[in-house]
């Protein structure tokens, strides 16, 4: 699960710092109003909304934004009609890379995604080149610093949890998606302290990559993350550790 992991540890220390809270409050908005679209305003039938919902308010996301999103998404009131898409891709040193989007515009985000990586050293692969190496999975991560791993271990494991993995001070638990909603209710109901959940799309294998394409790898994944029609960026790199230390960050 390194691609992942790596990635995510990535993507937090960027979220702790990042202060265009405006384009994460895009993203939640628009995925706020898919799963309503999709599944319905009420939170207690709704995983995915409810799943948005706890991400939105995680950020500090006004209660009014969110009402409105779920309105919008409803038909309740006028606003654009976003739909799912997915492309796949190559990026330095061969890794794959899986870009799910929500869009309003396909000709848009294709030409926004294709301008990025072209400007990163990657390339649009073809539909089916890149999904079969990545599986989804649901993935609970857990603050390491208020639970000991044993605790964890054994109320996920009950639930359900196919496997849990230590990196850094956070516990990473993944599951069946089916079982997903499962663990996360047992770790909150044992008052285990989440930092993120969600389901994902893992690889199956990953893709050592070495010093010299290690930044490019990174740059590419940013700046994939920050189009404001990409929601979530999936990679099956592994970069060593030190190799990510000497890296300056971009944040």
């Amino acid at each position: 699960m390194a691609g992942h992991s790596k990635w995510a540890q990535i993507k937090r220390k960027k979220a702790a710092n990042d202060a265009k809270k405006g384009k994460i409050f895009t993203k939640l908005i628009r995925e706020i109003q898919v799963a309503a679209k999709l599944g319905g305003p009420d939170e207690e039938s709704n995983p995915r909304l409810r799943q948005a919902i706890q991400q939105a308010r995680a950020y500090n996301m006004p209660l009014s934004n969110i009402e409105r999103a779920i309105a919008k998404g409803c038909g309740e009131t006028e606003g654009e009609n976003y739909e799912e898409v997915t492309y796949e891709a190559y990026g330095p040193g061969g890794v794959a890379i899986f870009i799910e989007a929500l869009t309003d515009n396909r000709n848009r985000t294709v030409s926004e995604i294709r301008h990025v990586l072209t400007k990163h050293g990657g390339n649009l692969a073809t539909s089916g080149s890149v999904a079969w190496m990545f599986e989804k999975k649901g993935v609970i991560t857990v603050d390491g610093s208020e639970c000991s791993e044993d605790d964890v271990l054994i109320i996920a494991t009950d639930a359900g949890a196919d496997d849990i993995n230590v990196v850094d001070d956070v516990y990473e638990i993944t599951t069946a998606p089916g079982d997903f909603e499962a663990v996360k209710k047992a770790l909150e109901d044992n008052g285990i302290k989440i930092i993120e959940a969600g389901v994902s799309m893992i690889p199956k294998n990953t893709v050592r990559v070495d010093e010299s394409n290690a930044p490019r790898v990174l740059s590419l994944m940013e700046a994939l993350d920050d189009l404001d029609d990409v929601q979530r960026v999936y990679s099956n790199f592994d970069i060593d550790e030190e190799i990510l230390k000497r890296i300056p960050s971009s944040s």
